[in-house]
Order: structure tokens, then C-alpha cells, then sequence
């Protein structure tokens, strides 16, 4: 009988490394021992502040307390992504549209993308047309009420942008108080035995640290995977161009103006990110080094920046490399973070990405034999994973119809897409996303794809509209209808929910009005004060 793993050594601190020791440590048995390694000298990237939102369960499944993830990580709420100046009108004037948190209801037994496509909804877009969200965004309120009784809307998604060194630090406090032995030492050597399996650590203060299952998570280095075990790296640059960033911190213009969603802003070659913390605002620009220097780049992104930006600001560069590791898990080790593969950051999926491949662990966790089966299985579902985000940041390049600059040009025509993009683009021609096509999806299901379809508004502009097929009736009466009734009953939750940075400060505990916990409706019951989530 094969015997038990009975020790989990993580190397690499971090968000990634950091959050695998308190997850392991909260779900594993006590048997098992965890134990984080994590050099003194080598900084991690600290970027990755926004979230998904699988993330408030992830965080109330580890037990971690509302009002210290607010205070420690200067946290604030994430209805969806704004994507502005991506594509323009038939006019050439640059369009701006949300990926939401919300999914779209269904009307006489259709899509309500098909009603929108075949009547509109005047002045509304396709997201303002189901979904209050752009509506509360732009009154600089949140998906809060401190009224959960009388909430016209008791749900809907949302997640979170944090601090990204912040939240590593309230990670490794938690970790280390439930358990994990943390060793600040470095890695001078890995040691293998005869099946080629990691058997040890040479740490240079410590000396040697036996190891059973390993957990890399030392970045775009990869010194378990990639040095010490050889795994290949799989490049995404024939499918995403950019290969470099620039990162910046600053002030919010308007503290008492607080956005909940993320921004992304098409430039000249590439596009700038803006997370609005409780504090400060991160920025940073991604971009491609085959169209801009770094110089030219940084003069782009300063300017757009504008009077937002600190006197004296210089942005930090950071060299990507958009991949991934050809297997997440070899022998016995598994991957994390960008030890196991980047994509860039344009949908928030890094973190998500390392919580998915944690529970995946755990799904598949192995014994000391480390069955090949086992391997199989995580590898296969994790690929799947990296192929669909990669999928996804492929169609909002492809799509773009920008023609002012070769970069757009090129990242239209000259990048290469899958097998199964190109399919679901030329399907999508002559009809609208529907379930049948995305029958399985990790995070990015046919609605997200709907919601940027009509968001860049594609078929307005040449992609399709002349094709579609329409061949059950959409009346519309009945859509009039509901657009009236979604016009009032949005009017009414954004009178409703409260102003963000006022719930902010309320969960922070900085100002009453609210408890020093909060839960989504329907786990328990709410007082009448409740702070009440949609």
C-alpha cells in the first residue's frame, strides 16, 4: 500500500506562495506538516490587486475576518472591468463597455442578447439594458446597502482589488499562527533521487530540508520546475504580443469619488490598467516591446496619466513572459503562480488562477508513489484552464477594429488564435453565444463572451450583423416591456446601495453603520443594520 504524503514544502513567499500555505494548512489533515521557504532577498513582483469573484468565498472559506482584510489590504469592491477606447462607433469615436459581474436573465425563453441585438434599448447599452452595474459605478456607489431588509436586490457577483503586498503580509501572519513553519533561507541547490523526484533543499543557513511534495511558487523563475526539474516553457507570444509592463502608484484625483471596477484603457500599443484601492489608485501600462521602446512607452503612459501622476514618478518596468509551464505538475512538484505561467493581466485571473490549482491539489492529491494517473488528471484540467484564459484574451484583441497604430493592426491580423477561438469567431458570425457552444468553462462561460461581443459593438460594425440567424420570432413588445421594468428597478438599487467609500470605512471600522462583519444574504440571518450584499 502506497504511503501518505505527510509534509508539503512550499517554496517562494508571495501572494502565491502565501496563500497555498494558508490553504493547504486550513484544508489539509494535521498529519500534514506544511512548510514555507522563502528567501530574504529575493522581492516578489507585487502587482496582481485585482480579483474574480470566486474570491470572497475563497476568503470566508479560509476563515479570514472581514474587517482586517479591508484594513490590511486597503481592499475595495470590483463590480467588473471597464474596457475603454478598444474598438470605436462607425463614427471612429472610441467605445467604452463593461464585462460585469451579473449574468444576463432570459425573456420568453431567449437570450436577452438577442432581443438587444435585433430592437437595442436606446441610449442604454447592452449591459445597462439587464444590469445595474454601470449605472452604480458611475454614481461612485457599490454592491452594498446598509438596508438589507428593503434591498431591491439581494444578489449579484462581485470581488475585489487589494493590495497585493498587503494581502502577502496578512497571508503569511494567518499561515504562520495556524501552523506553517516559515524559513526565511535561500535555495543554494535542489537535490534529486534516482527517479528524478526532488528530494531535498540545500538552504543556505539551514542546511538540508527533506522533501515529499513540493510547491514552486519562486515566480518567472521557476527554480523547482524549470531549473532543477526541466520542465519546458511554453511561450504565448504568437498569441499575445506584449511582453512588457510599467507599474505606478498613485493617488486618487477624488477620494470621495471611489469607482468599484477595475479600468482597462487601450493606448497606442497596448492598454493601461487603473485598481482604485481605499488608498491610492495602482496603475501600470502593458504593452509590446516590438512597438514601443521602453522610453517611447513610458512617455505614452506618463501622458496619459497626466496630473494624476506624482511630480518625479518613474514607473517600474517589468519584463513579462506570457507562457506556461508545459506540465503544472512534474514528478513531485506542482507549479503556482508565475512559477506555473503568466497570462497577461487583462481579466484579473492570476490569483484565481492559484486558488484553482490549489483545489485542484486537493481533488487530486497524491500519495508518495505519486501516481502518473494522478499527475495526468491535474495537468489536464489545469492546461484547460490556461487555454481558456488564454482564449479569452485573444478575442479582445482580435476583435478590436482600431486602425490608428500598427500594434492594433497587428494584434488583429498577425496574431495567431486556437483552433477553438477561430471556430467559436466564425460560428459567432451568424449567431450569438449560446450554451451549447461553451459547454463547460473554468470562469469565462457564453454570457462573458456575449457581453463582449455587444460590448465592442462587432456586429454594428461589420463583423456579422448581415449574417445572423434569426429564426425564432423576437418581438418587441415584450422587450419594451422589460426594458421599462430594468430601467426602474435599476433606478431603485442605485438609490438604494450606499456611496463605496462610505462602506468602505463602515467595514473598516472607521465609522458606524455598520457591523465589523458582514455576510451575503441568505448564509444567515441579517439584522435589520446589516450591511446587505447583492
Amino acid at each position: 500500500m502506497a504511503r501518505p504524503v505527510t509534509s508539503i514544502t512550499i517554496v517562494g513567499g508571495g501572494t502565491a506562495g502565501w496563500l497555498a500555505a494558508v490553504f493547504l494548512r486550513t484544508k489539509c489533515a494535521a498529519r500534514i506538516s506544511v512548510t514555507l521557504v522563502e528567501s530574504p532577498n529575493v522581492p516578489t513582483v507585487g502587482v496582481g490587486e485585482a480579483t474574480v469573484p470566486h474570491m470572497p468565498a475563497t476568503l470566508r472559506e479560509l476563515g479570514i475576518d472581514d474587517r482586517s482584510f479591508f484594513q490590511r489590504c486597503n481592499a475595495s469592491f470590483k463590480m467588473g472591468v471597464m474596457f475603454r477606447g478598444w474598438n470605436v462607433d462607425h463614427k471612429g469615436r472610441p467605445i467604452a463597455y463593461m464585462n460585469p459581474f451579473a449574468s444576463p436573465p432570459r425573456l420568453d425563453g431567449l437570450e436577452v442578447g438577442q432581443f438587444f441585438q435585433a430592437h437595442g434599448a436606446g441610449k442604454r447599452d447592452y449591459i445597462q439594458s439587464f444590469s445595474p452595474l454601470m449605472d452604480l459605478l458611475e454614481a461612485y456607489k457599490c454592491p452594498i446597502s446598509f438596508d438589507g431588509k428593503n434591498d431591491p436586490m439581494p444578489k449579484v457577483g462581485y470581488a475585489y482589488h487589494l493590495d497585493a503586498g498587503g494581502f502577502a503580509a496578512m497571508l503569511a501572519e494567518i499561515g504562520r499562527a495556524r501552523g506553517v513553519t516559515h524559513v526565511l533561507d535561500d535555495v543554494d541547490a535542489v537535490e534529486l533521487d534516482a527517479r528524478g523526484h526532488v528530494a531535498a533543499l540545500s538552504l543556505r543557513e539551514t542546511g538540508r530540508h527533506p522533501v515529499e511534495l513540493v510547491i514552486d511558487c519562486t515566480g518567472f523563475r521557476g527554480l523547482i520546475i524549470r531549473d532543477a526539474l526541466g520542465e519546458p516553457f511554453e511561450s504565448y507570444a504568437d498569441y499575445l504580443g506584449n511582453d512588457r509592463a510599467m507599474a505606478l502608484q498613485i493617488p486618487h484625483p477624488d477620494p470621495a469619488r471611489l469607482p468599484a471596477a477595475t479600468s482597462s484603457t487601450a493606448l497606442g500599443a497596448g492598454w493601461s490598467w487603473s485598481v482604485p484601492l481605499f488608498h491610492r489608485i495602482g496603475t501600470g501600462y502593458v504593452f509590446s516591446s516590438a512597438h514601443r521602446s521602453d522610453d517611447q512607452a513610458r512617455d505614452e503612459y506618463m501622458a496619459h496619466l497626466g496630473d494624476t501622476a506624482p511630480d518625479g514618478a518613474e514607473p517600474r518596468v517589468i519584463p513579462m513572459r506570457i507562457g506556461r509551464s508545459r506540465r503544472a505538475w512534474v514528478k513531485n512538484c506542482v507549479a503556482l503562480g508565475l512559477s506555473g505561467g503568466f497570462i497577461e493581466p487583462l481579466e484579473s485571473t492570476a490569483i484565481h488562477m492559484i486558488d484553482m490549482g490549489l483545489r485542484w491539489l486537493l481533488e487530486y492529491f497524491p500519495s508518495l508513489d505519486f501516481e502518473e494517473s494522478t499527475r495526468a488528471a491535474y495537468n489536464r484540467v489545469a492546461d484547460g484552464m490556461y487555454d481558456e484564459v488564454r482564449d479569452f484574451i485573444c478575442l479582445h484583441y482580435r476583435l478590436n477594429n482600431r486602425s490608428d497604430d500598427p500594434y492594433w493592426i497587428d494584434a488583429r491580423t498577425q496574431l495567431k488564435i486556437s483552433d477553438r477561438l477561430a471556430h467559436l469567431l466564425d460560428l459567432w458570425q451568424y449567431q450569438l453565444p449560446n450554451r451549447l457552444d461553451i459547454p463547460s468553462a473554468h470562469l469565462f462561460d457564453y454570457p462573458t463572451f456575449t457581453a463582449v461581443l455587444l460590448g465592442k459593438q462587432v456586429y454594428r460594425n461589420g463583423y456579422g450583423a448581415d449574417r445572423l440567424n434569426r429564426a425564432q420570432a423576437v418581438p418587441e413588445k415584450p422587450w419594451k416591456d422589460f426594458l421599462r421594468q430594468s430601467a426602474a428597478r435599476n433606478a431603485a438599487i442605485v438609490r438604494h446601495k450606499a456611496d463605496h467609500r462610505a462602506v468602505l470605512l463602515a467595514l473598516r471600522g472607521e465609522t458606524e453603520g455598520g457591523p465589523a462583519r458582514f455576510r451575503p444574504l441568505g448564509e444567515a440571518e441579517a439584522p435589520e443594520d446589516a450591511l446587505a450584499l447583492f
